[in-house]
């Protein structure tokens, strides 16, 4: 029963703590919007940065997703370099062509499909119509397969196409958009386009991909690499996609690692001349890019809500001051020092509280018109604007506890002779 009974009149005091503080909020309106203007200025930043940055986050994971997640690709580029020289290493590199293409196909028990990937950027053309600036892409019938998009209309490449040389393309959405203007997509097929002055057969059309890292994705057209080596250079190095299940990816990339090396007769005591690049050097890149930006935009906000909480506990100490004699009337009338305590802390964590909602709403807005303004994705998700909230209640908690223990140290006969 006495525990019963504390239980509720803590409830008491504390919904009693509420009330005043509300009635001291809208009494002193003015002077409570500036109290809280540290406060709402922390808390807009952190969430307009975390707003972004979330947004980015989802937009670069879609993007990168169409590197294919379970794909490896070998080069004898490296997606990352450290300086000129590493560079100049790569470029030194001998390139990489057919024999470790036929080397990986025969020999990787461990990879799903096996795509090369000649690429170089060329004109279309179709009687006046033109297509400036397509990236030709030389690969196989397993492309697909690697995690490169789908068919939206006839067919992709056949490992006839491949044996035979055949000049068969699948157009990227946007290059058919752009020569045959008006065309359903099926009235695209079978038709005739040059690729680098030859005339090619249309046999499908790409779903449309969308941007990748500022790359356009359906401004590409895919040839049987056969018929790429042949038009534009049978010594031209290319990128061979290989795919596996999740869990093999990593055994994949040590089988990849011997067989290279045994094909391309690198010495036990030499490193490695090619690279295994892969879908998580891009995501980890780009967390430790936003992983700074996170830390400066924590320790803005956390500097903006240092001052704002000294502001907080400044106009505290000043409303304790002013309030004396309201104090001592309460004691006098058997208030508790702890009721007074909880009043002041409940009030302080109001105004934070209230400030930091101010700044979430104003930082959820400010994050929206940057999105429509410009390329920036933004959003964020109802932890963050929680913990907003609640971080600068418990601001507010923190840096109410000397107003409050002030309030409640005050003798009542001192307090009801304040003038």
């Amino acid at each position: 029963m006495k525990r019963l009974a504390a239980i509720r009149r803590g409830f008491a005091e504390t919904s009693e703590g509420v009330q005043i503080a509300v009635e001291n909020l809208i009494g002193a309106r003015l002077r409570s919007f500036l109290t809280t203007l540290g406060i709402v200025i922390g808390v807009m930043t952190v969430i307009t940065i975390v707003a972004i940055i979330q947004g980015l986050d989802k937009s670069f994971q879609s993007q990168i997703a169409n590197l294919g997640a379970h794909t490896l690709y070998v080069s004898k580029w490296a997606w990352f370099t450290n300086g000129r020289d590493a560079w100049w290493e790569l470029r030194n590199r001998k390139d990489m062509g057919k024999r470790e293409l036929e080397a990986i196909e025969r020999q990787a028990s461990l990879a799903i499909a096996v795509a090369p990937m000649g690429m170089i950027e060329s004109d279309l053309k179709r009687d006046d119509l033109e297509a400036p600036n397509v990236q030709i892409i030389g690969t196989n019938a397993q492309y697909l397969a690697t995690g490169a998009g789908s068919v939206a209309a006839g067919r992709f490449l056949v490992e006839t196409d491949v044996d035979l040389t055949r000049n068969s393309v699948v157009l990227g959405a946007d290059v058919a958009d752009r020569l045959f203007p008006g065309f359903d997509l099926e009235q695209v097929l079978n038709r005739k386009v040059q690729v680098n002055g030859k005339v090619f057969q249309v046999v499908g059309v790409m779903e449309r991909r969308g941007q990748m890292l500022g790359m356009n994705m359906d401004s590409n057209a895919v040839v049987p690499y056969t018929a790429f080596l042949r038009d534009f250079g049978g010594k031209r190095s290319m990128n061979i996609a290989v795919s596996s299940d999740p869990d093999n990816l990593s055994s994949l990339e040590d089988e990849l690692v011997e067989i290279l090396r045994r094909v391309r007769k690198v010495p036990a005591e030499k490193k490695d001349d090619f690279s295994l690049n892969r879908q998580e050097q891009f995501l980890r890149t780009y967390k430790q890019l936003t992983g700074s930006l996170y830390g400066v935009a924590v320790g803005v906000g956390l500097i903006t809500l240092i001052v704002g909480g000294i502001g907080i506990m400044n106009i505290m100490l000043v409303s304790v001051t002013e309030r004396t004699r309201e104090i001592g009337v309460r004691r006098a009338l058997g208030a508790r020092r702890s009721t007074i305590l909880l009043q002041f802390l409940v009030e302080s964590s109001l105004v934070a509280a209230v400030g930091g909602a101010i700044g979430t709403g104003i930082g959820l807005g400010a994050a929206q018109v940057i999105a429509l303004a410009t390329p920036l994705a933004a959003t964020v998700n109802g932890s963050a604007i929680a913990l907003g909230i609640g971080f600068s209640a418990i601001v507010g908690l923190v840096f109410g506890i000397w107003p409050a223990w002030r309030a409640a140290r005050l003798d009542p006969v001192e307090a009801l002779r304040h003038e």
